[in-house]
């Protein structure tokens, strides 16, 4: 497999583009400093999840009898609640406060739902697994796709820095549009994701 069949892999599973609306969401009201502090906390916090599962990942899951749909349908119902609250008005910040309130900024948001599932992703974890298989990769090639999955998270980091300069152009009244919009774009993703995992167990049964 190339560099550039594993960075599209890493690309689509990781989703950059996908994580702004949840950026966007759990960062309404906060300071440009403190979006840059949770668009880099995000991205660390996800960088060490997707690390822990390339090095450790076939082991939890072989250890563990874990499958693939598995997987996917705990990431798909996770996230669907978040669009749940992205589209009533009530985004989480991970302390379980509401938009606005004095807890913003405590950098809770950065670890769920931006770090875990929104970047780390059920999909995202067991891609990492599969594209560094001990039985068909050799180590120099499991470093090649950890350099491409750094490369994807920094796209994704870029493009969360990104969202303060947006922000400041629609506006808090734009970002709740935006949020709700996007919490049924989010939604829909997220029950995607569970029937594809449903049609594999059903295919597979």
């Amino acid at each position: 497999m190339t560099i550039f069949e594993q960075f599209v892999i890493l690309w689509v599973v990781i989703d950059p583009i996908g994580t702004i609306p949840v950026f966007v969401a759990v960062t309404a009201g906060q300071a440009p400093e403190a979006l840059r502090r949770t668009a880099f906390q995000a991205a660390g916090v996800a960088a060490l999840v997707l690390g822990f599962f390339l090095v450790f990942g076939q082991f939890l899951i072989d250890a563990l009898g874990i499958s693939l749909p598995a997987f996917q349908i705990a990431g798909g119902l996770i996230l669907f609640a978040f669009a749940f609250t992205m589209i009533f008005g009530q985004p989480m910040n991970g302390s379980g406060a509401t938009s606005g309130g004095p807890e913003r900024g405590d950098g809770m948001p950065a670890i769920f739902p931006l770090a875990v599932p929104s970047i780390a992703s059920p999909g995202a974890m067991l891609a990492i697994v599969l594209l560094t298989d001990n039985n068909r990769f050799s180590v120099p090639e499991q470093a090649v796709t950890a350099a491409v999955m750094l490369a994807v998270l920094g796209c994704a980091l870029v493009l969360m820095l990104l969202a303060g300069p947006i922000l400041r152009v629609i506006r808090a009244s734009g970002a709740a549009i935006v949020s709700r919009v996007m919490g049924m774009v989010l939604a829909a993703v997220a029950v995607d994701n569970v029937i594809e995992a449903v049609r594999v167990l059903v295919l597979e049964g």
